[in-house]
C-alpha cells in the first residue's frame, strides 16, 4: 500500500538580480523532507506550509523555474517573507 501521507517539502530559491522566476533547490519527501525544513530552520529561512501549493510544486523539477501561473502565489508568499525580515531588523535595531 502506498502512503500518500508523507510529508513533503519543497525549497525555493529566487535572486531578482539573476533569476527570471523562483526556481526549485531541493525536495523530498519523508526523511528527506524532514531533513529539508531542519536545515531551513537552521539557516533561518522561513517556512511557509501549503499542502496544496506543495503538491505542485512537488510535480517540478530540481532547478527548474517556476511555471508562471504560480507567479502570483509565490510572490505574495516571498512578499510577506521580505516583509517579516523588514520588520524584524527593524526591531533588532531598536
Amino acid at each position: 500500500m502506498k502512503n500518500n501521507s508523507l510529508k513533503k517539502a519543497v525549497a525555493l530559491n529566487y535572486v531578482p538580480s539573476k533569476d527570471e522566476a523562483p526556481q526549485i533547490i531541493a525536495k523530498g519527501s519523508g526523511y528527506v523532507a524532514e531533513k529539508i525544513i531542519e536545515q531551513g530552520k537552521k539557516h533561518d529561512v522561513k517556512i511557509h506550509e501549503d499542502q496544496s501549493l506543495i503538491q505542485l510544486l512537488y510535480q517540478l523539477e530540481l532547478n527548474q523555474q517556476i511555471p508562471s501561473e504560480l507567479y502570483p502565489i509565490i510572490a505574495e508568499i516571498f512578499a510577506m517573507v521580505y516583509q517579516a525580515e523588514r520588520i524584524a531588523g527593524i526591531k533588532k535595531d531598536a
